[in-house]
């Protein structure tokens, strides 16, 4: 099959959706991948990387041309209009949160595969994990970067220092983000509260700390909605990394308690992608990545991972090849369980029941259906 790597045109969206070596495992096994001039360059890679891998680098009208299309992030703007119908689009959609992008889709007649819908027989997503660990590392550095008085912030060190307590950390979800956010925060020094539903969750956070040190600085909450008020407007820094797989975040904070929190405090969200989970949460972007509301400096990048192209574009690529492999042998009946649910939009249907259920499928007429 003829595959097409655009590069992506999202505000500072410096990641490429396969590297050479992945390039060449395609060409190997008989597909052609076609690379759009320079896609790979803010990740490292020249052009003359993936001609050696045996791809060939083409313009952006015919690198839209192939029946594969591979990104990293969700179609935008100049993009729509080189869409062709029956064209397999394989990316991180996150359309819950995004009616406009959901109805374009449909208008174009593709059939779209989500990268954060694809799920194993365990219900892990293996096609988000890699960049949840990033984004979960990033929010760390991102809310010590708020907090900094010099872009709006109180002024506290995450780690205090000698004589000098550490800053609170509150962090809503206790899966792949957060657990590595909290890692993060916990080896900056700060003092960190996770809440999450997920008792199991909670326990091998709270194992993966307690045998190191009798006091290790960790705290975990079953997660309720007084819990969650609580441990926000005691912080200095509450990150969000709250997920349901496919549907748009739940609003778990309200304006209400960020007002309640100090003058200068900061608020990352994670789960911006999926819409953001708070009242407050405006999508931002790394040109402009900070605003100041209730005030609590905000941080919502809705590609944190791009911030880091180097690290990420190597982490996805490792995650997403043999499911890109599976998709150029079979385009329309992948062999992989987990690749169908990561189906989300089907020749002008909408195939995944959160992302109906977030549009109101019935609003958009009768030629417009849900598969599941």
């Amino acid at each position: 099959m003829n595959i097409g790597l655009p590069k992506e045109i999202k505000t500072s969206e410096y990641r490429v959706a396969i590297t050479p070596s992945g390039v060449e495992k395609l060409t190997q096994a008989g597909h052609k991948v076609y690379v759009e001039n320079s896609a790979g360059v803010g990740s490292g890679y020249s052009n003359l990387m993936y001609e050696q891998a045996g791809a060939t680098i083409v313009g952006l009208n015919e690198v839209w041309s192939h029946p594969l299309i591979v990104k990293v992030k969700e179609p935008l703007g100049t993009e729509f209009g080189k869409m062709q119908s029956g064209q397999v689009i394989f990316t991180y959609l996150h359309l819950a949160a995004s009616k406009d992008l959901t109805l374009r889709l449909l208008e174009k007649n593709v059939i779209a595969y989500a990268y954060e819908t694809v799920q194993l027989e365990d219900g892990s997503l293996p096609l988000l994990i890699p960049m949840s660990e990033v984004a979960g590392k990033l929010s760390v550095q991102a809310g010590a970067y708020c907090l900094e008085t010099a872009h709006g912030g109180k002024g506290v060190l995450l780690g205090g220092v000698t004589g000098v307590h550490p800053a609170n950390v509150t962090i809503l979800g206790a899966g792949v983000a957060g657990t590595n956010a909290t890692i993060v925060a916990h080896g900056m020094g700060a003092r960190v509260t996770v809440l999450d539903i997920n008792e199991e969750r909670l326990n091998k956070i709270q194992s993966m700390f307690t045998w190191k040190s009798g006091n290790n600085n960790v705290y975990t909450i079953k997660s309720t909605p007084k819990e969650i008020e609580q441990a926000v407007i005691t912080a200095d820094l509450v990150i969000s990394t709250i997920l349901i797989r496919g549907a748009k975040a739940p609003k778990l904070i309200t304006r209400q308690m960020l007002m309640n929190m100090e003058r200068g405090s900061a608020f990352v969200d994670v789960s911006i992608d999926q819409g953001g989970a708070a009242e407050s949460s405006v999508a931002t972007t790394h040109t402009n990545p900070t605003y100041v509301e209730c005030g609590v400096v905000h941080y919502c990048v809705a590609n944190m991972p791009g911030a880091v192209p180097y690290t990420s574009t190597r982490a996805l690529t490792n995650a997403t090849l043999p499911y890109i492999l599976d998709l150029a042998n079979n385009p329309l009946n992948p062999d992989k369980p987990a690749l169908v649910k990561g189906l989300n939009i089907f020749t002008g249907r909408i195939s995944i029941k959160e992302v109906a259920e977030a549009h109101n499928v019935n609003a958009y007429g009768k030629d417009v259906e849900c598969l599941t």
